[in-house]
């Protein structure tokens, strides 16, 4: 039953018992909701102030919603229980500016960061993780119910990928050093180059800042992490960054087969064709 709803459930999973997504910003969210209705999961919400999309919000009963402002950990936490869920999901993305203007934390959150060295993506989101798992629900991967949306191996958009085979490898080499490194998980290369490298900024202000350097015949590159944490901050690819690359002039890209979330996929890869993009999977 589990693998017939999406491989990226966990053994046992209950189909039975709500999954209390917890949305940020974006189609991400909304798939999941799609997908998980269909399936006939029970589904609640925890939205955003400022963050979730109204629509999305718009199509949960008000006894199965509620909305906080970002930082409100123990709110969130309590929630979950109000819920009864037994599971929670988190998709789509907080603004990152938000970590250090625009941040409401509780006093739950406050401990949490005060007891973190490091704050990033992977530390903030994991310890609020262990935190969720300490109430007895279980963190999905955020890749489930979404198998058919995530990169796959060979040129998606059909052809021949434009790039030659040692530049896009070295292009995955400094895009996997960068997520070793904690950095980010993406970088646009070009004949051997290094033009610029994704950190704090993300991934559309990266290829803005690579298309002022001249980018014609550059290659976007979007890994994972080895060590990636898949209960949160997923890599993803979509229309927003179509439309940056096509603005830089950047007509390839690659993307880490079975890692790289495609937000809409079909959608996605009928724009590239429309662009003029060749996407590969990796």
């Amino acid at each position: 039953m589990t693998k017939t709803l999406s491989a990226y459930l966990p053994p046992g999973f209950d189909p039975s018992r709500p999954i209390a997504l917890i949305a940020g910003q974006g189609v991400y969210p909304q798939l999941v909701a799609r997908a998980a209705r269909k399936a006939g999961v029970p589904i609640r919400l925890v939205a955003f102030a400022d963050e979730t999309a109204p629509e999305l919000v718009s199509t949960f009963e008000e006894r199965d919603r509620e909305t906080v402002q970002v930082g409100q950990v123990g709110r969130t936490l309590k929630l979950l229980q109000r819920f009864g869920a037994g599971y929670a999901l988190m998709a789509g993305q907080i603004t990152p500016r938000r970590l250090f203007r625009g941040l409401y934390p509780d006093l739950k959150a406050a401990r949490i960061l005060l007891s973190l060295k490091r704050r990033n993506a992977e530390t903030i989101f994991g310890a609020v993780a262990r935190e969720i798992e300490a109430i007895g629900v279980e963190l999905l991967d955020a890749r489930a119910f979404l198998d058919d949306q995530l990169a796959s191996r060979g040129t998606m958009t059909g052809g021949r990928f434009p790039a030659e085979r040692d530049f896009l490898d070295h292009g995955i080499h400094i895009a996997r050093e960068c997520a070793r490194l904690d950095i980010g998980q993406g970088c646009v290369v070009r004949k051997g180059t290094v033009l610029a490298v994704e950190a704090f900024e993300g991934t559309d202000d990266m290829i803005r800042r690579a298309g002022t350097l001249g980018a014609a015949g550059a290659i976007f590159v979007k890994t994972v992490k080895g060590r990636q944490d898949f209960r949160f901050d997923i890599p993803c690819f979509g229309a927003l960054t179509l439309d940056a690359m096509a603005a830089a002039d950047i007509r390839s890209a690659a993307l880490e087969a079975g890692g790289v979330l495609m937000l809409d996929k079909p959608a996605v890869l009928a724009k590239a064709r429309s662009l003029g993009i060749s996407l590969l999977g990796f």
